[in-house]
């Protein structure tokens, strides 16, 4: 199964990390496309673009104008090992063993506006570029005009490559809606995290974030082929639930 993440906002490039051979990101001339855009934007014009503080503004502004490519040994890191955030404190990389992290790299895709598609090793430069941003750009008013169906694509070729049976959506609406699924060649499955509260199951953002990344973790370390096998996933008091679950949609709940 191939696995779809959002990427997160808060970046972490400093604490230790395994030594790993990085690989080289998939979209570079896209990349070097935005990234020119964005080098161009002034510190007001980047807190305006991306609903930001002052201070955030300064430091992407700083970040694009260190941007380059080739990438070079100084300010990269393997995507899996940079991102921080609910989802990724769920997969906590940090505490798994090698070769899951390495089985990752062939089963994991983690989205993103900068970057398209990245794979857990790919070698990434600090940024932020929400996939939601209204960057006007040669292809149109947003991202999703830019990256158009070259998301679904490289998604497609990648279920292929490695005779993935299934595409698990572990991605938020904002990153998946650069999915066309009426293109996807296999079959897609969204698991939905609900908490029981106010008598009625209801899905917690927060919540949400960090279960997606306990999924990931189960599949990975379990190395899951068959999306009937998620049902089995039980992390963090989460269970199955078969009356809530319809369609491509797996239901687990927690009380």
């Amino acid at each position: 199964m191939l696995i779809l993440l959002s990427p997160a906002k808060t970046l972490d490039f400093e604490r230790r990390i395994p030594d790993v051979n990085t690989t080289e990101i998939h979209f570079s001339a896209e990349a070097q496309e935005l990234a020119g855009l964005l080098k161009t934007k002034s510190v007001k014009d980047l807190r305006e673009l991306m609903h930001i503080s002052d201070k955030l503004a300064q430091l992407n502004a700083e970040r694009f104008l260190l941007w380059h490519w080739p990438f070079d040994d100084f300010n990269v890191r393997a995507s899996i090992y940079a991102f921080k955030g609910e989802v990724y404190s769920g997969f906590e990389v940090d505490t798994m063993k090698f070769e899951a992290v390495e089985y990752a790299q062939k089963s994991v895709r983690i989205l993103s506006g900068l970057y398209g598609v990245l794979r857990p090793f790919d070698a990434i430069m600090p940024y932020r570029l929400e996939m939601g941003t209204k960057l006007l750009n040669s292809k149109g008013k947003d991202l999703y005009s830019f990256w158009g169906d070259k998301i679904t694509r490289a998604i497609n070729d990648d279920l292929q490559s490695e005779n993935h049976q299934a595409l698990v959506n572990l991605a938020s609406q904002e990153y998946y809606k650069t999915i066309d699924e009426k293109k996807i060649e296999r079959k897609i499955i969204t698991p939905v995290f609900k908490e029981f509260k106010n008598g009625q199951y209801k899905v917690i953002s927060i919540y949400a974030k960090k279960a997606r990344g306990l999924m990931t973790r189960f599949i990975v370390e379990n190395r899951l082929t068959n999306p009937e096998d998620l049902k089995a996933f039980d992390l963090d008091g989460y269970v199955f639930n078969n009356e809530l679950s319809k369609g491509k949609e797996l239901v687990f709940t927690r009380r």
